[in-house]
């Protein structure tokens, strides 16, 4: 527990300064690091499940993927670059299947060829995507707003999950993946991710102005009066939020459960390695991106 809790006095500021302030290319290079991390997590499972993964193969086409996204994200043209990277990632999913079954060719095993793609095109879409998301949710309007407010309605929901379901919970929600996790638990996270974002959200005519002053944020990446979004859509956003956020964490249980491993990596004391710990995330992202881009389009 002390190691957690150490860990996470680390982590959040670093995370918080990262979001709020660093260049949106800066942010695309380290969401790539730690995408190319997390893929290499998820690969060293992959062989649990009898599957020899194309390691070299599936760590290029990230990487060389998350380099266009920086070089896109220089560009000073917000429309554009959110364009581009969109088409950019519609192109890199739709070629991946054909990159990773062609390369599964030249196997001498051929019965190997076709679980070895799929393990690729899946580490592709369940890792780098969301993560390249996360990325253009910082670039959206009031982007640096719905960035924190992602990860504080996750890192509440899973706060709150933990210490609820470990004193109150009684009855289990999904012992054969989770053994810990109970209804009590998932509930009191669902409360707290609503109370949270909810809170986070209507406050922004005194949080943003702040954060600007003190030169946080610049003034596209905070929220004011006209951009406000009403109390009932984010009620129903946040709570639809931390659900996506306990499906993810259930998922990675269910990865490393069939697995046969307790964590997928030693990367970060406590809390066991950046899979186990963005897990939540690789779910969540992806609502509150479409939620910001769904609200440039009304």
């Amino acid at each position: 527990m002390i190691k957690r809790i150490a860990t996470a006095a680390v982590l959040i500021p670093v995370v918080l300064l990262l979001v709020l302030k660093a260049p949106l290319y800066v942010l695309a290079i380290v969401a790539g690091a730690i995408a190319l991390l997390t893929v290499a997590e998820f690969l060293k499972l992959v062989p649990h499940y009898g599957v020899q993964p194309m390691a070299l193969a599936t760590y290029a086409f990230v990487a060389l993927f998350f380099a266009f996204v920086v070089v896109v994200s220089t560009n000073r043209t917000p429309l554009d670059e959110t364009a581009a990277v969109l088409y950019g990632l519609a192109v890199a999913a739709a070629l991946a299947p054909f990159v990773f079954l062609t390369l599964g060719m030249r196997r001498a095993e051929l019965a190997t060829g076709y679980p070895a793609a799929a393990a690729s095109v899946f580490a592709f879409a369940y890792i780098a995507i969301p993560m390249t998301l996360l990325v253009e949710l910082r670039h959206l309007a009031a982007g640096a707003i719905w960035t924190i407010y992602t990860l504080l309605v996750v890192w509440a929901g899973d706060i709150f999950a933990y210490f609820v379901g470990k004193s109150l919970g009684r009855h289990r929600m999904s012992p054969r993946i989770s053994p810990n996790k109970t209804w009590e638990g998932a509930v009191a996270s669902v409360l707290a991710s609503v109370i949270i974002g909810t809170l986070w959200i209507q406050h922004q005519p005194g949080i943003s102005p702040a954060l600007l002053r003190i030169g946080l944020i610049d003034r596209p990446g905070g929220m004011w009066g006209q951009e406000q979004p009403s109390l009932w859509p984010i009620i129903l956003l946040s709570a639809v939020v931390n659900i996506a956020a306990q499906l993810g964490d259930l998922v990675e249980s269910l990865i490393k459960r069939g697995a046969g491993v307790k964590d997928s990596g030693t990367i970060l004391p406590g809390h066991g390695g950046m899979l186990d710990r963005i897990d939540a995330m690789l779910f969540a992202v992806p609502v509150v991106w479409a939620y910001g881009a769904w609200r440039l389009l009304q």
